[in-house]
């Protein structure tokens, strides 16, 4: 390796995912200076297909910060989504249960696209394959990251870190055990998704609970359709080939004339386990935890993007009220303030899975899904909690 060199800067993020790139855009906006480091290449972020729903508030944010051209250009507006069971499909109005709202189709990749494409034209620092290898003085007013970029060590120092670098970065793992609480439920299955070249049989999501297990329809576009399916946990990918998946979604999907399911290529495919976690306190002095790095939901509430949106939004207005008048109260506040709403959304995603997968061969089990699943389609009330968490809540 090469001599080290040294970086200064006020706020040193951690993680090019959207997390990471909406806070820098953000401190941008505040006039506040900051290093996004990204041990992913730029290829891999733009690539790499993830979630693609976006909540009312994240939509309307991107579109704020002027990022949202392309989102409402290609991205397709949803204003309800269905609940199927029994082969027959039952609309959830949200627009009209929750006076407007509704969400974006509009994949993780894009969006990154547009928030790497921003940052790069703005001159904003953000070094890809730069591999964070320690931090150091997280107690003190002056925090370093220690990193590689193309084989330099080189010293980040700031005033603040802010930890978006996913589930398996450092920064988590940079707070000592005894600082912090792990909450962790992990489910018994996992989803198998697929990406295949084919038109959607419906305008709209289809959320399925099936008695040999759950299904999700989705889509990226007129012509591309993104498909789930429940499977044990520890599945092979291997073990399943396009023709088993086809025919296991149309079992589940109880495909028919009202619901016409075309298959096509698979263009790519894999399996994702499932979760539930969240760590606590998400801030050790110096350094604050965002998006991945501090909680995991559950894929079936469509909320891992949008609730990492919600907490960079937090944690940006605590640091310019921080940076621009040394205030504090919003830094304090930050963990409690995000896992209020952290807590929700866990609930709400675990509600949603909980309803429709299948859990175990327990007759008693099914009935009492088929019974909530009656309820929530045929009660204005319940109809109407589902529509405002799935769209989403109002930013306090």
């Amino acid at each position: 390796m090469g001599t080290g060199a040294t970086l200064r800067t006020q706020v040193g993020i951690l993680g090019a995912g959207p997390a990471g790139l909406v806070l820098a855009h953000l401190l941008a906006a505040e006039g506040i200076d900051a290093v996004v480091l990204e041990r992913r290449s730029r290829s891999y972020l733009e690539s790499r297909v993830r979630a693609g729903v976006l909540e009312h508030n994240t939509a309307e944010l991107l579109t704020e910060m002027g990022l949202g051209d392309r989102m409402r250009a290609e991205g397709m507006v949803h204003r309800g989504l269905f609940l199927r069971y029994g082969g027959v499909s039952h609309r959830i109005d949200m627009h009209a249960l929750t006076g407007g709202r509704a969400i974006t189709v509009y994949g993780q990749q894009e969006v990154e696209k547009d928030l790497i494409a921003a940052r790069l034209a703005g001159d904003g620092p953000l070094l890809f394959e730069a591999e964070a290898v320690e931090l150091s003085g997280l107690d003190t007013d002056s925090p370093t990251v220690h990193f590689v970029h193309e084989q330099r060590p080189t010293e980040l120092r700031c005033e603040v870190i802010a930890g978006c670098d996913g589930f398996h970065g450092l920064s988590r793992a940079a707070i000592p055990a005894r600082a912090s609480r792990v909450f962790e439920r992990v489910y018994p299955f996992s989803w198998l998704g697929i990406l295949a070249q084919a038109p959607p049989a419906a305008d709209e999501l289809v959320y399925t609970g099936h008695e040999r297990g759950f299904a999700l329809h989705s889509m990226r576009s007129k012509d591309i359709t993104r498909l789930y399916l429940q499977v044990p946990t520890h599945t092979d990918i291997a073990d399943w080939s396009d023709a088993r998946i086809w025919d296991e979604l149309r079992v589940r999907l109880a495909a028919g004339t009202d619901f016409p399911l075309a298959d096509g290529p698979i263009l790519e495919r894999g399996v994702t386990p499932m979760r539930s976690f969240v760590v606590e306190p998400m801030r050790h002095g110096r350094l604050f935890l965002a998006g991945d790095a501090a909680h995991i939901v559950p894929p079936t509430g469509a909320k891992g993007l949008n609730l990492a949106v919600a907490d960079v939004r937090r944690l940006a207005e605590a640091l310019a009220a921080f940076f621009h008048g040394g205030r504090t109260a919003l830094l304090d506040a930050y963990s409690d303030a995000c896992l209020r709403r952290i807590w929700r959304v866990q609930h709400f995603s675990w509600w949603m899975t909980m309803m429709l997968h299948r859990l175990d061969d327990d007759p008693v089990s099914r009935r009492l899904q088929l019974s909530q699943l009656e309820y929530v389609t045929s009660s204005p009330a319940a109809a109407t909690s589902l529509a405002e968490n799935y769209a989403g809540l109002p930013w306090d």
